[in-house]
């Protein structure tokens, strides 16, 4: 098998490949003076099973047609099997009509990558599950958890901290569920209402959370509004600490600065999106790998053995 790697995430792309003890395929993926991608595959790919390592984050439309062209590349050089790696899959939160005349432009970009020539995709934590529906081509969805859980036990259970997962949102109680019930802890849900996007109020704290440190669980940060207001929220209400435990850092905007002049004690989250320097220097944000999952997950698609084992 060979990896190809976008520009979009080339730290995580070499580490999967150091933990594949691979290297990574030559190519040139460069920008025209219009912006125009540009994509030259420098080594012969007739007959191999490629994946493509290419997150779709900010800017995801350069990302997005970095992807397409590299896919159409490889398909035109006569690659055997095209898998679209895509730790973060973006447009994830466009997966439905909220309203009239709007789009559902998680399926237009399913619809891209398949036309582009892939013939699978390998993602971790989409917003959505639905969107695996999306896709006429087999998809794998990965799940952080093990990584998240496994950094719970060792930076917090082992410490004799008496731990309570809460969910952000109702929406998210499913995925906290889940955490808590691996990490055999109590479950707490926050309440909130949203007046419109990127601003969060946090109404009422459902469970009692008074001397647990609490672990706030999400697929996605982005503006960080909702994590900060909810570990006020949870410290007000007399819990010891509260952290985080986010897969995707989208952190756009003001987010690093309100992370750092919050309640947190810590933010972590997966190196799915590749660190801003902003990101790298706040002392509250702190990143774990999944470089040895997805390693794990390529080595197990090329050997047509089962993804499945991973979700434990």
């Amino acid at each position: 098998m060979k990896l190809l790697s976008g520009n979009s995430n080339r730290p995580l792309s070499e580490a999967i490949a150091a933990c594949l003890n691979l290297p990574l395929t030559k190519a040139d993926i460069k920008r025209f003076l219009d912006e125009e991608v540009w994509v030259e595959i420098q080594e012969n790919v007739r007959g191999e099973d490629v994946f493509v390592i290419q997150p779709t984050s900010y800017p995801a439309n350069d990302n997005v047609m970095e992807l397409l062209v590299s896919i159409d590349a490889l398909r035109r050089a006569s690659a055997s099997r095209i898998t679209a790696v895509i730790p973060y899959f973006g447009y994830a939160r466009q997966d439905r009509k909220p309203g009239p005349r709007t789009p559902i432009s998680a399926k237009l970009l399913a619809n891209l990558i398949t036309e582009a020539g892939a013939d699978r995709v390998l993602t971790m934590d989409l917003h959505a599950g639905q969107i695996q529906g999306f896709f006429d081509i087999p998809t794998d969805n990965l799940f952080a958890a093990p990584v998240l859980i496994n950094d719970i036990r060792q930076n917090l259970v082992k410490k004799g901290e008496k731990i309570m997962v809460v969910s952000p949102d109702v929406g998210g109680v499913v995925r906290a569920r889940a955490l808590a019930k691996r990490l055999d802890a109590n479950l707490a849900i926050i309440d909130k209402r949203r007046e419109k996007a990127g601003v969060s109020e946090v109404m009422n704290i459902i469970g009692e959370v008074e001397g647990y440190h609490c672990i706030l669980v999400d697929d996605i940060v982005d503006s960080a509004g909702t994590l900060c207001n909810a570990a006020k929220a949870l410290k007000a209400n007399g819990a010891t600490g509260v952290s985080a435990y986010v897969v995707h850092g989208v952190l756009s905007g003001p987010a690093v600065e309100r992370v750092t002049n919050s309640e947190l004690k810590e933010l972590v989250i997966t190196d799915s999106i590749c660190a801003t320097e902003m990101v790298k220097k706040c002392k509250k944000i702190r990143q774990v790998s999944i470089a040895p999952l997805f390693a794990e997950a390529i080595k197990r698609i090329n050997m047509e053995s089962s993804v499945s084992v991973l979700f434990d």
